[in-house]
């Protein structure tokens, strides 16, 4: 069916015959044939109408690799399985319809002009409502709109830090941030970790010797180690920020994709914590939208940040993130992209075996330490002669002499999964065979 739809030999809205007539006409049993029609519309290639059949779906919505136009655009070049992005297809047909709703309706000319506090407070609603599924209390008082997650992290650093401070990092951790920070001249260091993520008794130890001013750090599948932070670590850091006035900045981007979690340190140290969160991992990519919650008394720097940086996140489509959330969507696609995420994990361990390092289903990407002696600049340059695209630890690293030889491989945002395929077998045959990896000569 899947081939069928992407070669347009199945059309969209065309209704296909019930299950026990295509079971006969295949001559398998009905049984094959339901559980066949129940997997494509959890993969977005069909909908079901009660009383009236199944139908094929738009090409739009359909699931990665059975989009003929996302293949066209996508399917060309090399593997890229180094960006941690979700899939975008999934929102496509839903983000059309609100865009459509918006373009009809009353309020966009309001969308396109500047807006005032008064304006945005029923998106602040929307960011209280996303933020309450994110498992964290909140006021509208208390609720920054930003162009998304990242921008959120540097009004959070140039709203509430100022130069000389001490910023914390994991030793691994998300680049962007250490260019800002020596960008708004921040000093930097690392705390220690092991495979449970953040160590508490490091973080206590900086805070009695060097008084740091925060802490960064991402709780939740981790990029680019996967772990998500126990609870009793958490729990801990929590403590030490409140005994230590040190601020706490969690970035809990893929927080909505792992709801089995533990509950966010927001919620321990409300007081003492910047809670970053976005709609870009968990819905669409572009859709830039990300909230922040911040303690009452640091709003108004953010809010003045923000107007310095950006004046505004854009009011359209902080609308249209307002309507995918309250209409129950925005939760649902992040429920489809987990399900991508565990699909792709699965592929992702039956090609590379017990190579497959540490990964977490729900997670869009895993961690792949290599084999003793070999280096990781090596193998990415090795994979990217075979049009294999992946991200080394030095890049996520504060101090890259101390990085382990590892890599991070990405695997939600390639369309088609034969592709995805085709770039893990290229790895696994590189790990099987070592000698191809050759070390880079100076």
């Amino acid at each position: 069916m899947a081939d069928s739809i992407s070669r347009g030999a199945l059309a969209p809205g065309e209704r296909l015959p019930p299950h026990r007539e295509l079971a006969y006409q295949l001559g398998v049993s009905a049984n094959t044939t339901s559980r066949a029609y129940a997997e494509a519309v959890r993969r977005g290639l069909l909908r079901g109408e009660v009383g009236r059949g199944t139908y094929v779906r738009g090409l739009e919505a359909q699931a990665p690799g059975d989009s003929a136009n996302t293949l066209l655009r996508k399917c060309e070049g090399p593997i890229d399985l180094s960006r941690n992005l979700p899939f975008p297809g999934f929102a496509e047909p839903h983000i059309r319809h609100v865009l459509g709703e918006i373009s009809s309706g009353p309020a966009l000319s309001a969308l396109l002009d500047y807006q005032n506090e008064t304006d945005l407070g029923g998106h602040a609603e929307a960011g209280c409502a996303w933020l309450a599924q994110c498992g964290v209390p909140a006021s509208p008082e208390e609720v920054v709109a930003t162009v998304g997650a990242q921008h959120a992290l540097f009004i959070v650093l140039s709203g509430l830090l100022k130069r000389g401070d001490l910023l914390l990092t994991e030793s691994l951790t998300y680049m962007p941030v250490l260019a800002m920070a020596e960008r708004l001249g921040l000093y930097t260091a690392q705390v220690e970790t092991d495979d449970g993520g953040i160590l508490p008794e490091s973080v206590e130890a900086l805070c009695k010797t060097a008084r740091p001013r925060a802490l960064y750090l991402s709780p939740t599948l981790q990029a680019p180690t996967t772990i998500t932070l126990p609870d009793e670590r958490r729990v801990a850091l929590a403590e030490i920020a409140l005994r230590h006035d040190l601020l706490l900045i969690e970035d809990d981007v893929f927080g909505p994709l792992k709801p089995d979690r533990p509950a966010p340190i927001a919620t321990r140290a409300p007081e003492k914590t910047l809670y970053i969160t976005s709609l870009s991992k968990a819905v669409a990519p572009g859709l830039r939208v990300g909230f922040v919650r911040a303690p009452a008394r640091c709003a108004p720097a953010l809010r003045h940040a923000v107007n310095l940086t950006a004046w505004m996140a854009p009011p359209l489509t902080l609308e249209v993130a307002s309507r995918l959330i309250h209409g129950g969507t925005a939760s649902t696609l992040a429920m489809q992209q987990r399900g991508l995420a565990t699909q792709r994990k699965a592929l992702a361990r039956a090609v590379l075996g017990d190579t497959t390092g540490r990964a977490d289903p729900s997670g869009l990407h895993l961690w792949l330490p290599l084999p003793e002696g070999m280096r990781a600049d090596s193998f990415c340059l090795a994979c990217a002669r075979r049009d294999v695209l992946v991200t080394e630890a030095r890049s996520f690293a504060v101090d890259a002499s101390r990085a382990p030889e590892a890599v991070r491989l990405c695997l939600s945002h390639e369309p088609n999964e034969a592709r995805v395929e085709k770039g893990l077998s290229v790895i696994a045959d590189l790990l099987r065979e070592p000698s191809s990896v050759q070390p880079l000569s100076l």
